[in-house]
C-alpha cells in the first residue's frame, strides 16, 4: 500500500463484551440491536482490564507487530514436552512463496474499514480435488472480492493458476464456500460454490479440469445467505444429495462498492448493523435446504417432506451415523443458539432428537469434524465455538478456558442449554455421547474451522484449528492439537513451527484513509476516529493476520500430511511438513470407487486392520470449515510395517474385505464389488 504515516493498528473492540453489573445486564436485556448491546458492555470491559492491571490503550491500540506474549507462550508450550508420548520432532514451514501460489483473499469493506459485527467476517473456504484426473490434488481458493482461483498441482509442491481456463472465478459475486463431489457419477470432480444473494453455482467438470455452469437447470441456484454445502447420500440410492446451510439475512438491499481492489470494480450488499442479534428477529430467518439428487445433475428441495426444516443460523453441518444403523444422520450447527441433531429414518425422513442426544451444545458453533480420536471404532464429534469467545475480552493466558460471556437469556434464546466454548463429544459404548472437551484439552480461542489428519503418522488423528480475528482485534494463534494416543490433545503449534508465522509476521496492510477528510459512522467509525487522533494526511491502516479455513492433505506426495489455509484479507499459508525427513513412517492411502453406491463412496466406513489394532474412518469429504473436498483417506500406521486387511462398509450396507496386494506407503484403490 502507498501513502504516508502507516498506522499499525489492532485491538479488541471495547464494545463486544457483555458482562458485569446487574445494571449493565438490565441495559443488555433492553437493547434492541447489537450496537446497544456493545455499548452496554464497554464500561465494564474497561473496569475489568484496569482491575487486571492491563492498560486499555496498550491492549486496544498496540503496534500489531509487537505481540509481546508470543515468546512466553512459546516457552510455556516447549516446557510441556515431557507430556508427549507421541513423535513431535518435526516442523511445518510456510512455503507459500516457493509453491508458486499467488492467491490473495480480499474482504469486503464491512469487515475492514467499516468494521461491523456482520457475518461477512466469517471468511471463505478452501477445497481440494484432482480436477484433471492427473493423480495430483489441486486447490480451489475462495474470496469475497476479485474472484476465486483454482491452482493446479504440478507435483513437487509446485502449483500454477488455471482459473481462466477452468472458468470458475465467479468474480461477479461474493463467494463463501466450495464443495467438490461427483454429482453425476461420471468419475470426475464437480464443483458447487455458495455465494451471498447472487446465486449459488453448480459446475460440471468435463474430466479435464474445465467446468461448465449448470446452475439454472440443476435446481441448486439458490439466492440467499448460504454457507456450507454438505454432499451425502441420505436415501442411499447411489446419488449424492446435498444439505445447503443458510445462515440468516445479514445484508440490506443496498449495493455498495468494495474498495479492496479498485473502487467501483466490485460491489456487494451492505451488511446489516445489528446482524449479531439477527437470530432474535424471526423475519431474518433463512431456512437451510435438503436437496435430493434425482439424476442428471438435477436436484429437488425435499426439506418439508423429509421433515428436515432447520431455521437456525447455520454455517456448517456434518453427516454422522449416530445410532450405527447404517443410515447417515445429520448434525447441524447453530452459530447463535442450540445445535440440532436429525436422525435418519431409513431414508424416509428425519426425526429431530437434538436435546435427547445432545442436551447441551456450544452457543456459537462454527466448525465440525466427525472422527475416531481414540481408535475405539466409534465416531466422536469435535465442534469449534467462535461466537462465545466474542462475548468477553480475555488476556492471552486465559485462552484455554471456556468463555464467560454472561449474556442474558433474552439474547441467548437457548433455554440454558449452552456450552460456551468448544465441545468434544466422545461416543460411548451405550450409543450416547459424553462432552469431554475440557478433560482432553480441546479448547482454544477464536476458532473458526477445524481440519483433522494424522500429522505424525502414528495412527491417531490430530487437529488443526484455523483461528484468530483480524482488524481491529489483537493477534490470535492458529492451534495445532497433537493427539496423545487417544488420551488428550496437546497444544503444539509452537512446537511444530506453525507459530510464530513465517518471518514472525502478525499483521498485514488493510486499507488507507485520509485522516483529514474521512467521515466516520457506526462502530467502525469510532475505531477510525481513534486511529486518526492527532494525525492527518494519508494513513495506511494495518490489521492482524488470521486464518478462517484449512485443508490437510499430502500436497507434495512425499507421504506426510501438509496444511493449506485460506487466511482473511491476506495470502494463504502453505505449511509443508518435513516429517518424512525426520522419521521413517508407514502409512496407507485409500481411494474408494463406488459402483452401486455413489462414485465417491461418501458415507462408507473404512477400517484398516494392523497387528496393533484397527483404525477406522468415515468417508465424508468434510475437509474443514466451509469446505468439502474430494480426496483420499490417509491412515498413519505408527509402528506397523504392514496392513493385514482393509474392510469397507459401503453406503449400501454391503461389506467388502481386501487382504491381498496391500503395500504400505502407497495408494490402495478399492472398487465396490
Amino acid at each position: 500500500m502507498h501513502g504516508s504515516r502507516p498506522i499499525h493498528y489492532a485491538g479488541l473492540l471495547l464494545a463486544v463484551a457483555i458482562v458485569g453489573s446487574s445494571a449493565c445486564n438490565r441495559q443488555v436485556e433492553q437493547a434492541e440491536d447489537v450496537t446497544e448491546l456493545q455499548e452496554a458492555g464497554s464500561n465494564v470491559v474497561r473496569a475489568e482490564f484496569t482491575a487486571a492491571g492491563i492498560h486499555i490503550h496498550d491492549t486496544l491500540y498496540a503496534n500489531v507487530h509487537e505481540v509481546v506474549w508470543m515468546e512466553s507462550r512459546r516457552r510455556s508450550q516447549l516446557a510441556t514436552l515431557d507430556l508427549f508420548d507421541v513423535f513431535h520432532d518435526f516442523q511445518f514451514v510456510d512455503q507459500q512463496a516457493e509453491s508458486g501460489i499467488r492467491f490473495r483473499h480480499y474482504a469486503v469493506d464491512c469487515s475492514m474499514r467499516q468494521y461491523k459485527a456482520v457475518h461477512y467476517d466469517h471468511g471463505n473456504g478452501v477445497a481440494i480435488a484432482d480436477v484433471d484426473n492427473d493423480g495430483l490434488f489441486d486447490i480451489y481458493f475462495l474470496t469475497h472480492v476479485g474472484g476465486n482461483e483454482l491452482w493446479r498441482n504440478l507435483g513437487g509442491g509446485q502449483f500454477e493458476n488455471i482459473t481462466d481456463s477452468s472458468g470458475v472465478a465467479l468474480a461477479d459475486r461474493i463467494s463463501v464456500t466450495a464443495s467438490f463431489a461427483d454429482t453425476d457419477n461420471d468419475g470426475d470432480a464437480d464443483l458447487y460454490v455458495t455465494t451471498i444473494r447472487e446465486g449459488n453455482v453448480l459446475f460440471e467438470n468435463d474430466g479435464l479440469g474445465s467446468f461448465n455452469a449448470i446452475s439454472d437447470q440443476s435446481g441448486l441456484d439458490y439466492h440467499g445467505h448460504s454457507s456450507s454445502a454438505v454432499f451425502f447420500d441420505y436415501d442411499r440410492d447411489g446419488l449424492l444429495d446435498v444439505f445447503l446451510t443458510n445462515i440468516g439475512i445479514y445484508t440490506t438491499d443496498e449495493l455498495v462498492p468494495a474498495t479492496a481492489i479498485g473502487d467501483g470494480d466490485y460491489f456487494y450488499y451492505e451488511g446489516i448493523d445489528n446482524s449479531f442479534a439477527g437470530h432474535l428477529k424471526p423475519e431474518r430467518m433463512e431456512q437451510s435446504i435438503l436437496f435430493r439428487n434425482i439424476g442428471g445433475n438435477r436436484f429437488r428441495d425435499v426439506s418439508a417432506e423429509m421433515n428436515l426444516v432447520d431455521t437456525g443460523w447455520t454455517g456448517a453441518a456434518s453427516p454422522i451415523d449416530g445410532n450405527s444403523d447404517g443410515w447417515p444422520d445429520l448434525y447441524v450447527l447453530n452459530m447463535q443458539g442450540n445445535d440440532e441433531y436429525y436422525q435418519n429414518d431409513a431414508g424416509k425422513g428425519f426425526i429431530r432428537r437434538s436435546r435427547e442426544v445432545f442436551p447441551n451444545t456450544p452457543w456459537g458453533s462454527m466448525g465440525i469434524k466427525v472422527f475416531d480420536y481414540n481408535n475405539d471404532g466409534r465416531m466422536d464429534i469435535f465442534i469449534s465455538d467462535m461466537h462465545s469467545d466474542m462475548g468477553k475480552i480475555v488476556p492471552p493466558d486465559r485462552e484455554k478456558a471456556k468463555a464467560e460471556p454472561n449474556w442474558p437469556e433474552s439474547l441467548l434464546r437457548s433455554d440454558g442449554k449452552s456450552v460456551f466454548g468448544n465441545a468434544f463429544y466422545r461416543a460411548t459404548e451405550d450409543g450416547g455421547f459424553e462432552e469431554i472437551s475440557d478433560r482432553i484439552g480441546a479448547e482454544n480461542f477464536w476458532p473458526w474451522g477445524l481440519s483433522v489428519g494424522d500429522l505424525n503418522a502414528d495412527g491417531y488423528e490430530d487437529v488443526f484449528i484455523a483461528s484468530s480475528m483480524n482488524y481491529p482485534y489483537r493477534y490470535g494463534v492458529n492451534s495445532v492439537l497433537l493427539n496423545n494416543r487417544g488420551q488428550q490433545f496437546l497444544d503444539s503449534e509452537f512446537i511444530l513451527g506453525v507459530e510464530p508465522r513465517r518471518d514472525g509476521r502478525t499483521a498485514t496492510p488493510c486499507f488507507q484513509i485520509d485522516g483529514a477528510t474521512s467521515k466516520f459512522t457506526g462502530i467502525g467509525g469510532k475505531i477510525l476516529e481513534k486511529v486518526c487522533e492527532r494525525r492527518s494526511g494519508t494513513i495506511d491502516v494495518w490489521g492482524t493476520l488470521g486464518s478462517r479455513s484449512s485443508v490437510i492433505f499430502d500436497l507434495d506426495d512425499d507421504g506426510d500430511l501438509d496444511i493449506i489455509t485460506n487466511d482473511f484479507h491476506s495470502e494463504p499459508m502453505v505449511l509443508v511438513s518435513n516429517l518424512t525427513e525426520q522419521k521413517d513412517i508407514r502409512f496407507l492411502k485409500v481411494r474408494l470407487v463406488g459402483t452401486k453406491s455413489n462414485r465417491d463412496g461418501l458415507g462408507a466406513r473404512v477400517t484398516v486392520h494392523t497387528k496393533s489394532g484397527a483404525l477406522t474412518k468415515n468417508h465424508d469429504g468434510q475437509s474443514g470449515y466451509l469446505s468439502q473436498s474430494r480426496c483420499d483417506l490417509y491412515f498413519g500406521l505408527g509402528d506397523n510395517e504392514s496392513v493385514e486387511r482393509v474392510e469397507v462398509t459401503w453406503p449400501t450396507g454391503d461389506t467388502q474385505v481386501v487382504s491381498d496386494g496391500i503395500v504400505s506407503n502407497s495408494l490402495l484403490t478399492v472398487t465396490e464389488e
